[in-house]
């Protein structure tokens, strides 16, 4: 890691007190979890420290290769030192891994955005490269003198989860590698050059017919750009014609080679990389997705009134649609009652996800769950998903993407909430 001596370590300010959320809402945060609470021989010290975290009593988090560490208070004001350990990757375990990801654009493009590629973690598993910890590998270190995991090392570890929440980095820093040294590898990889294919040759026809069924190769599948391509300029000194938009023409024909961008590229995917395809748009439906990046407000006011929507109801499903496509439309304007046995798994997932003291009040209507005296609120889709609900002015708008748990949405509406509205 020569050149990159200040990527080794990050110090993270103390985060606020935690109360009423949980913690760990990413799938690698919920991984980091399993490894204390699956490990920890005292459960009553893995739940006083979740009570340390949420109460903000952890300090400044320092993380560096192997290692993370804090200044953790107790009740009583007494500070300690907790370390928790985890093992760096070898120097020919990240090469096969940085290999691994280059082979796929998908791992490198989410790397590059600050996303952890949910099958990256799963394709460096099936090799021996393990980069989230498992049963056993936190290791902790406390100058209290417990042996085990304690209050102290156990908060460390929840405050950590939040961390990861935001910035996975932090645990391929744990592993051995900072961001900067990290993206570089993977920048070189990705540059490697590459050789130009000689020109076609021409076939004589007399020789090909000689030749029979013996036929040169096909050529290779093509290339997707990396952008869709702009349609031809309407800048003309001809007048429309006679109920022509120009606006309304230029914005059909940029939407038309998005979705034909979209539908070359999955193509040309794998058929088990190749997301669902949206069927069966109504025209309601269909407006909202016109709507998204119209570049003009009478545009988008012509899209209302033709979908029977009013410009905030328009906004607000547009919204939706950003997030989640036609899933998160049909949630936020569709309100349905779920069978007994889904709404009862969901109250079971919601009791185990808080202690019994911490655990929000709910009041259910349908497939809508809302949190009593919060402004937030969670909803069931037909695909088993909860989706998050804050409150804005007497309306309900979309705070963000599905979760499979009603925890897990709740408390991101929750944190949602609580940010300033725009």
């Amino acid at each position: 890691m020569t050149g990159h001596d200040g990527d080794t370590e990050r110090t993270f300010a103390a985060l606020p007190p935690a109360h009423g959320r949980g913690f760990a809402l990413t799938w690698w945060g919920q991984a980091w979890l399993r490894a204390l609470e699956d490990a920890a021989l005292d459960s009553g010290q893995v739940k006083t420290g979740r009570r340390i975290a949420r109460a903000g009593a952890v300090g400044a988090v320092s993380v560096r290769p192997g290692r993370i560490t804090a200044v953790v208070q107790d009740h009583d004001g007494t500070t300690h030192r907790a370390d928790v350990l985890l093992a760096e990757l070898s120097a020919e375990q990240w090469d096969r891994l940085l290999d691994m990801a280059v082979e796929r654009a998908g791992h490198v493009a989410a790397l590059l955005d600050r996303e952890m590629p949910p099958h990256l973690v799963e394709d460096a598993a099936s090799e021996g490269i393990e980069l989230l910890p498992g049963l056993g590998d936190l290791e902790p270190e406390c100058d209290c003198g417990a042996w085990d995991h304690c209050g102290h090392t156990a908060a460390l570890c929840y405050q950590v989860s939040r961390l990861l929440d935001q910035d996975p980095f932090v645990l391929l820093l744990m592993r051995g590698r900072g961001e900067l040294a990290l993206i570089e590898d993977l920048q070189d990889r990705s540059a490697a050059p590459v050789e130009e294919a000689p020109e076609p040759e021409g076939v004589d026809a007399a020789e090909a017919y000689a030749a029979g069924d013996i036929l040169p190769p096909l050529p290779g599948t093509a290339e997707v750009t990396e952008k869709p391509g702009s349609p031809p300029s309407l800048d003309t000194e001809a007048p429309p014609g006679p109920g022509v938009d120009p606006v309304a023409v230029r914005h059909l024909a940029a939407r038309t080679a998005v979705e034909a961008h979209r539908l070359l590229a999955d193509a040309l995917r794998r058929p088990s990389e190749r997301p669902a395809t949206v069927v069966g748009l109504t025209a309601a439906q269909d407006a909202v997705r016109l709507a998204v990046d119209a570049p003009d407000p009478t545009l988008t006011e012509r899209l209302a009134y033709g979908s029977g929507r009013d410009p905030q109801s328009l906004a607000d499903a547009t919204r939706a649609w950003r997030i989640g496509g036609a899933e998160a439309l049909s949630v936020l304007e569709e309100e349905w009652t779920p069978s007994g046995d889904t709404l009862a798994r969901a109250r079971a997932a919601l009791a185990s996800a808080w202690d019994e003291d911490e655990r929000p009040s709910l009041r259910a209507k349908g497939n809508r769950w809302t949190a009593v005296g919060a402004p937030a609120q969670v909803r069931l889709g037909r695909d088993g998903r909860w989706w998050p609900y804050r409150q804005e002015r007497e309306r309900w708008v979309l705070a963000g993407p599905a979760a499979l748990d009603p925890a897990t949405a709740l408390s991101s509406a929750e944190l949602s909430s609580a940010e300033p509205q725009r």
